[in-house]
């Protein structure tokens, strides 16, 4: 019988300090230490190894109404995390069990058992459960299959192709049969990895001329879904080239959480009537219901390797908010992913 794991006496958590204004900076948070305890009635503490830094993290830093609560100044922040079970005052988790959870931001977590599920390191690696496996490779499927109500047969463009939902969205929509898939990025090594790699029919470096130009030479017969993950000039773009009954997925608009004047783009929505488009945003939360045939159904892809993924792993907490500032601007290549057990 293996030895029960030691608790620590204290754990290092990183808070947030200051509310940005604009582009983050590093002296808007804190790493801590605070004491571990033993779990209370139904709860587990659990090491966290992996944790998720995301690009809706940013929103709420500001101390605004929105879907979800802002983050409080001088606690710990939070957001995906998976890590294994050292100790559990709950029944149907035991120590040495992994769980997916949200408490992030830290390297043990006390966390209720209500709020853990079970993963299992043999099917995947651990941190995909936070990416391709995870939230954002829902969001990926739900966007695409239901809110943008995809068929065979659609010509499909994705902003943001390289992160972590706009790869998965591009490549689910080519294994469901569209007739183009088109994706945008921020490099050409990015560019080139959405078409080697990731079988876009078509990709372009938006930095290297105007938007609009470069979707209408990528599909000359327009686009019938638009996948936005990044707003203002893509999302012009899009409505520009969007065929009559076209529909766009609202994910996120990373292009304007730093800003702080409203964008300028996009000016063209009178379009939307002409062209009868739909545009609809989506949070992840609301598709829970396909959880099970979303895990079934991309696990098969990727045990068949049909469907491909990146991360970049940063590695020790110390990094973290590195990390988070890094994937604002687009360094991370797929998931952008935080280490912690170093």
């Amino acid at each position: 019988m293996a030895p029960k794991p030691a608790i620590p006496a204290t754990s290092r958590e990183w808070h947030l300090v200051a509310r940005p204004e604009g582009w983050p900076k590093p002296e808007d948070f804190a790493l801590r230490e605070t004491p571990v305890t033993e779990p209370g009635p139904g709860q587990v503490l659990v090491r966290n190894l992996y944790m998720s830094v995301d690009p809706y993290m940013r929103g709420r830093m500001n101390d605004v109404k929105s879907y979800v609560p802002p983050f409080k100044l001088d606690h710990p922040m939070d957001g995906g995390a998976v890590g294994e079970v050292i100790a559990s005052n709950a029944e149907g988790i035991a120590v040495g069990d992994h769980v997916l959870h949200f408490s992030g931001w830290r390297q043990y977590a006390q966390v209720d058992a209500k709020h853990a599920v079970k993963v299992d390191p043999a099917a995947a690696p651990l941190s995909a459960y936070l990416g391709v496996l995870g939230m954002t490779g829902l969001t990926a499927y739900a966007g695409l299959l239901e809110v943008a109500s995809f068929k065979e047969g659609d010509s499909v463009f994705v902003s943001g192709a390289a992160g972590a939902v706009g790869s998965e969205v591009g490549q689910i929509a080519k294994l469901k049969g569209a007739s183009r898939v088109i994706g945008s990025a921020g490099s050409d090594d990015k560019v080139r990895l959405l078409t080697e790699e990731y079988g876009f029919d078509a990709a372009f470096n938006y930095k290297n001329g105007p938007v609009a130009d470069q979707l209408k030479e990528a599909a000359p017969d327009g686009i019938d879904v638009y996948f936005d993950n990044v707003g203002g000039e893509h999302l012009e773009a899009a409505i520009g080239r969007l065929n009559v009954h076209g529909r766009i997925t609202v994910c996120g608009m990373i292009a304007q959480y730093n800003v702080t004047e409203p964008p300028a783009a996009p000016r063209n929505l009178a379009l939307i009537i002409g062209k009868r488009l739909r545009m609809q945003g989506m949070l992840v939360g609301d598709h829970q219901h396909l959880q099970q045939q979303f895990v079934e159904e991309v696990g098969g892809w990727l045990r068949e390797g049909k469907l491909h993924y990146r991360e970049t792993v940063v590695k020790g907490i110390d990094n973290a908010v590195d990390a988070f500032l890094g994937m604002l601007r687009g360094a991370n290549i797929g998931k952008m992913i935080v280490a912690l057990n170093d």
